[in-house]
């Protein structure tokens, strides 16, 4: 009877314990509690730039509300301001969640993205595709998509991790100030066409984008007044600001992603 009882809350424990695991394992992974921002004045005001995490941005501008690429693995999306404006760079996981997009959606949301990552998301409302080198002129700001890609990292098939022509990055103008949010890329040559830039977030990580070398050598090819290194997981952030001391137009700030 003793066994038989053990054998009993044997089976219990096992069962709680799978069902814990399962919940474990759908339960979002939320990123860093606090988050920083920073505050840029324009000719005409300010806005805020807040760093969710790895590729997630919120830009408030005079109380617009801008996204860039949300995931839940970095926030509860279901707590925060719902968007005026929502950017996916590409179609990757931790740039596209359609749970997060869904807890920031209104009926007035406007959400751009390329045509790959609208295949692969699962929502009802209105989506705008975009291409490299289409504008768009918003009502409170102007957009431009540019290039985003792969030319040296490789996938073991010879695949680049990021296709030509699958994602893009963004050149966002809020006055007078231009936002260049680089996406998922290399080093590219696109970006010595790129004029003006005052604050540009570049990814720094490989194999899927750039080591700090060629955060640095991006840098120089268009010289951004102010360089935020994101996407960076493990790389050491203090080597792009050793590259690029003595490039003192390039101001590199380092927060947390």
């Amino acid at each position: 009877m003793y066994f038989a009882k053990l054998k009993g809350v044997k089976i219990i424990f096992v069962i709680l314990a799978i069902i814990y695991v399962h919940i474990s394992e759908i339960q979002p992974a939320y990123g860093q509690e606090i988050m920083e921002a920073d505050t840029f004045l324009t000719d005409k005001g300010s806005f805020d730039i807040t760093f969710i995490g790895h590729a997630s941005l919120l830009i408030n501008f005079r109380h617009k509300l801008i996204y860039v690429d949300p995931v839940m693995r970095e926030a509860d999306y279901s707590t925060m301001p719902k968007a005026d404006l929502i950017l996916v760079t590409h179609h990757h996981g931790d740039h596209l969640d359609s749970v997060a997009i869904n807890h920031l959606l209104k009926k007035e949301t406007l959400l751009i993205m390329p045509e790959k990552s609208k295949s692969l998301l699962r929502i009802k409302h209105k989506i705008k595709t975009i291409k490299a080198f289409d504008k768009k002129v918003l009502l409170f700001a102007r957009l431009e998509a540019v290039p985003a890609y792969n030319i040296v990292n490789l996938r073991k098939t010879g695949e680049p991790y990021h296709a030509k022509g699958e994602g893009v990055g963004y050149i966002l103008t809020l006055d007078n100030k231009r936002i260049y949010i680089a996406g998922d890329t290399e080093n590219i040559p696109e970006m010595k066409t790129f004029n003006n830039i005052d604050i540009a977030f570049l990814p720094m990580n490989l194999p899927y984008t750039m080591s700090p070398e060629m955060v640095a050598d991006a840098a120089i090819m268009f010289k951004p007044k102010i360089l935020y290194p994101y996407h960076y997981s493990k790389t050491d952030t203090n080597k792009i600001k050793l590259l690029l001391h003595d490039k003192t137009e390039i101001d590199v700030r380092i927060r947390k992603f």
